[in-house]
């Protein structure tokens, strides 16, 4: 690490009460309840957060709790994600549900070691869900953050995302100062709001008299520095034409069907005869759960 104890305990302060005013009003924020907070974590993944908040809202309205989510139909769950993408994430979060009401006395788990083990859940929203529905001081690590503690602690050269892993540990606050919620939390506003890859505004930032890269990036020599000096993230394939992008296509077209379904000769018809393996994707489909196939009809479960 490349600050002196005092300052960080400084940085935690400063960006603490940054966040307290000028912090995102998201609606996942204003709730404990551990159910609320797994759906916002489930729909952020690999989706923007303007995107997500009017589905959380509709999600919540059609399954205002964990019981009445595993209760309903896969189908019926599928309808109200769709639109969000990677529907899968909506079957897993079905399933998870059932397991939770099922297995577990209705009761998600409140550390990080078991709320991975659940479907759907993996290392980072384990810890999300941990620190902001729990209170643990899990470090809570997405793209923001990486980026965010990269360029304060190690400046233009980031290091490997193993280093990063081990400093974000040893800078969460401890709970006698700053909550490590509100802590991850601005963190993730600092890096959407001002320490963007390509252009930081380095003068706005609450982290700037405490960031090493700050005043290279500030009035920077070289253009490239700012994406130089961010941690790598692994380029998006192309959605459009891609699977991905007829797998919600099929899904849209059974939603509008009902339960009629829909022939699979039709579906060609309907998705412009696309240069792409249809029955492939039908087999990719029903492995996820998304959908069945009878008697040449594809309907959704």
């Amino acid at each position: 690490m490349n600050r002196p104890p005092t300052s960080l305990n400084q940085l935690h302060q400063v960006i603490a009460d940054w966040y307290v005013t000028f912090g995102r009003d998201l609606p996942w924020r204003k709730s404990n309840d551990p159910y609320k907070i797994l759906v916002s974590e489930i729909m952020l993944q690999q989706t923007q957060v303007a995107r997500v908040i009017p589905k959380y809202e509709a999600f919540l309205n059609a399954f205002p709790t964990l019981p009445l989510l595993a209760e309903a139909s896969v189908s019926d769950v599928i309808k109200i994600w769709s639109g969000m993408g990677y529907n899968n994430r909506a079957v897993r979060l079905h399933k998870l549900a059932r397991f939770v009401v099922n297995e577990l006395n209705n009761q998600l788990p409140c550390t990080a070691e078991e709320l991975i083990k659940l479907p759907g859940v993996g290392p980072y929203t384990a810890a999300a869900i941990a620190c902001f529905a729990f209170g643990s001081s899990d470090p809570v690590l997405d793209t923001n953050i990486y980026r965010v503690l990269s360029r304060i602690f190690h400046g233009t050269t980031p290091p490997s995302k193993k280093v990063i892993n081990i400093l974000a540990a040893e800078v969460i606050p401890a709970r006698s100062t700053v909550s490590a919620s509100h802590w991850s939390q601005a963190l993730m506003d600092i890096g959407s709001s001002f320490c963007s890859i390509r252009r930081p505004a380095c003068r706005e930032c609450p982290a700037k008299s405490y960031c090493s890269a700050a005043p290279d990036l500030e009035n920077p020599k070289d253009l490239s520095l700012a994406a130089k000096s961010s941690p790598s993230i692994p380029k998006k394939s192309k959605f459009i034409g891609s699977a991905r992008y007829y797998r919600g296509k099929i899904i849209d077209i059974l939603i509008g069907t009902g339960d009629q379904g829909s022939r699979v000769e039709n579906l060609y018809v309907l998705l412009g005869n696309p240069a792409i393996n249809i029955p492939q994707l039908l087999n990719g489909l029903e492995s996820d759960g998304l959908i069945k196939q009878v008697n040449g009809f594809v309907y959704l479960p």
